[in-house]
């Protein structure tokens, strides 16, 4: 039974988290020959005030820009 733990900095939306879980079920699913009904995702979410890189924390950190082309990004307004 495959079990995939994700450590998100942050927050995600419900819709995003459902889409992760499914592709990640269905990678597991093609690659492995997984049963889809074995597979368990489970999604920790760590607020940034608690996360810190290179001696800052996340929170305090300035957003970086949306990559190019990335389908996930916020769209600009």
């Amino acid at each position: 039974m495959p079990f995939v733990s994700i450590r998100l900095a942050g927050s995600a939306t419900r819709e995003q988290k459902a889409a992760v879980v499914a592709d990640v079920t269905r990678s597991l699913v093609e690659r492995l020959g997984k049963p889809a009904a074995a597979v368990q995702v489970v999604i920790e979410e760590i607020p940034t005030e608690n996360y810190g890189a290179a001696g800052q924390l996340i929170a305090d950190r300035a957003p970086p820009p949306p990559a190019q082309g990335d389908a996930h990004a916020e769209p600009s307004q």
